[in-house]
C-alpha cells in the first residue's frame, strides 16, 4: 500500500498545456507513484519502458520529453529526480519547503515555462537532425573512398 503523499501544486492544466507525447504523460504518472518522498526514484529506462509496455526507444523518448520539460531530471544512470512541484512529500511544509528552495528557473509558474519546453524541443531536434546531417556526410565520404579504391585496382593475369 502506498503512503500518502503531499504535493505543493495541482499542476494538472499546466501539464496539459505542454501536450506532450501521451507516453511522457504515462511515465510521469507511473514516476510519480514509484517515486520516495521527495520525487527521487531509482529506476532505468528498459524498466520504465516494461512497466509501460513500450519499447527502449519509446521509453527513452518518453523521458527525454520529460527532461526537455524540466519535469524530470536525470541525476544519473537509472536515478531521476521529479521537479519539486510535482514531487510528492511525507508533509504539506516539506513540499512548500522544496518548492522554495529550488531554482527560479525550474519553477512549473514561470511566466514562459511551455514557452521555454517548446524552445528546448526545437533545439534538441535541430540537434539530432545536425547529428543525422553528420552522419550522412560520413557515410558518403566513406563510401565514395571505397568507390575510388575499387577504381584503382587493377585485375592481373
Amino acid at each position: 500500500m502506498s503512503q500518502l503523499r503531499f504535493a505543493a501544486v495541482n499542476a494538472d492544466g499546466l501539464l496539459a498545456d505542454l501536450d506532450l507525447p501521451p507516453a511522457a504523460y504515462r511515465a510521469l504518472l507511473k514516476l510519480r507513484v514509484l517515486s520516495e518522498a521527495g520525487g527521487r526514484i531509482t529506476i532505468d529506462q528498459a524498466s520504465v519502458g516494461e512497466l509501460l509496455g513500450l519499447s527502449r526507444p519509446s521509453a527513452n523518448a518518453a523521458l527525454r520529453s520529460l527532461e526537455l520539460a524540466k519535469i524530470v531530471r536525470k541525476v544519473r544512470n537509472g536515478v531521476y529526480q521529479i521537479n519539486a512541484m510535482l514531487a510528492g512529500y511525507n508533509s504539506p511544509e516539506d513540499a512548500v519547503a522544496a518548492v522554495n528552495e529550488m531554482p527560479s528557473e525550474d519553477r512549473l509558474d514561470a511566466p514562459d515555462f511551455i514557452a521555454s519546453y517548446h524552445r528546448a524541443v526545437a533545439a534538441y531536434q535541430d540537434q539530432l537532425a545536425q547529428q543525422r546531417k553528420k552522419r550522412a556526410t560520413q557515410a558518403a565520404a566513406k563510401k565514395a573512398a571505397a568507390l575510388k579504391r575499387r577504381g584503382t585496382l587493377h585485375a592481373v593475369g
